[in-house]
């Protein structure tokens, strides 16, 4: 099911590749414009026609667009006693663990004032108004909700509006067509307004406000290749998290892993997705093969067995590598989603790891306590892109503004520097803004 490998050197790095083209390499001749043009419709739609195109989308592609568009906090707070008491006990501890993570990342701003007569500063604000968009389809996501409006309110972004497509199946339960475990989510973490409304036409919806839809400034959340193609056609008019691919998971295991353990991890990430890439290193020729048969076990167990089969047929990777350094080494090639890191001393090969969205240390810590509580966000970069990309966090949701003060005397000690660069970039305009206060 999961192929396996020598590292050579080269042929790890050749099937590296491979996977992480995985997503233009399964796309048919003209598919990508085909979304394209069809998203591109709908967003002219939104822009002309508001409110009415959105439901018109609404019930053509869910089926189902209810009669009350926007929900209250109170509306929230109905989902949130009707959510089991179980449930609202782990998103309670789950939301506390991800706020006290963090509230570490809020930023201040500062100001240095000169003894000549200067003062220069930095004033970090939040948004003023933040869409989240939360998928619907087959599955509900409070984790999403979470991990999402819980850094943008810690940034004190001013109005946080959450669009999620409501589902008929759901509306016989809820009016709205919402799960109470997303309306719960909501209420925890502080959204401050619901809108039913889902797919591209929401996300354009946000970008250019309607009678119903507040204009905001960015909009974070996963979606389906609609909703991703909409945020990155409307990048510009607002401001998008990122562009998320599928799923990935890449563990680093010595001889002292438990193959149970990584044959689950990896099977954790491949059920999401045909997509999804599941890939271990390992040292130990013994760990690769007890892993192996592990999958072919704990996979017959497993409801989406099917989608975790074609992932880890397609994308999945087994390498045997010939020391630690090649694993690391491979690993931060990679720059995968999520790295989990099964060895003896986990923690003391974190240094070394530089290229990861998330990373995981030791045996009892599975990416799952990742996605949903140990208060590390779950929204991270993919397809290589943790090279230069990080998690979301409450630095995505403040923007930074400079300011300047100087006294006269302190601009007359300047104004020579300042003309002689300004008529050296042939901009004398900027250098008479100067001489002019001068005489």
């Amino acid at each position: 099911m999961v192929r396996t490998i020598k590292a050579d050197g080269r042929t790890e790095y050749e099937i590296l590749a491979e996977i992480a083209g995985r997503c233009a390499d399964d796309s048919t001749p003209g598919a990508a414009s085909d979304v394209e043009r069809s998203v591109g419709a709908i967003i002219e739609a939104v822009r002309l026609r508001g409110d009415e195109a959105v439901r018109e989308y609404g019930l053509k592609f869910d089926g189902f667009s209810p009669d009350q568009l926007v929900l209250t906090r109170e509306d929230m707070k109905a989902g949130y006693d009707a959510a089991p008491k179980g449930f609202i006990r782990a998103i309670l501890h789950a939301a506390e663990n991800i706020r006290t993570y963090h509230e570490k990342q809020v930023q201040h701003g500062y100001e240095e004032k000169r003894g000549d007569g200067v003062v220069i500063g930095q004033i970090v604000r939040g948004m003023d108004r933040v869409g989240l968009y939360v998928p619907g389809g087959t599955a509900a996501y409070p984790s999403t909700v979470l991990m999402n409006a819980i850094p943008a309110k810690l940034a004190d972004v001013g109005e946080l509006v959450m669009a999620t497509p409501p589902r008929k199946a759901v509306a016989g339960r809820d009016p709205h067509g919402l799960p109470a475990e997303i309306l719960a989510a909501a209420f925890v973490a502080g959204v401050d307004k619901v809108i039913l409304a889902g797919g591209a036409q929401a996300v354009a919806a946000l970008a250019y406000g309607t009678d119903t839809f507040p204009k905001v400034d960015k909009i974070v959340g996963p979606g389906n290749v609609y909703v991703a193609t909409a945020k990155r056609m409307l990048y510009g008019l607002v401001d998008i998290d990122m562009i998320a691919g599928p799923s990935e998971i890449l563990i680093i295991a010595d001889g002292s892993a438990p193959p149970a353990y990584a044959a689950a991890d990896m099977l954790s990430q491949a059920e999401h997705d045909p997509m999804a890439s599941s890939i271990l290193l390992t040292t130990s020729a013994d760990v690769a093969e007890r892993v192996a048969r592990e999958i072919e076990a704990q996979i017959e167990t497993l409801e989406r067995r099917e989608i975790a089969a074609r992932s880890l047929e397609r994308n999945g990777l087994i390498a045997l590598c010939r020391s630690e350094d090649e694993m690391v080494d491979v690993a931060n090639a990679a720059a995968p989603e999520h790295i989990e890191i099964l060895t003896d001393d986990p923690l003391g090969l974190v240094p070394r790891i530089r290229n990861a969205g998330s990373v995981f240390c030791g045996p009892y810590s599975p990416e799952p306590l990742g996605d949903y509580y140990s208060g590390t966000n779950h929204v991270l970069p993919t397809s290589g892109t943790a090279k230069y990309a990080s998690p979301l966090g409450v630095y995505d949701f403040v923007k930074r503004m400079s300011y300047t003060y100087y006294t006269r005397e302190a601009l007359e000690a300047a104004k020579d520097d300042i003309i002689e660069i300004g008529e050296a970039e042939g901009l004398t305009a900027h250098a008479a803004a100067v001489k002019k206060r001068f005489g």
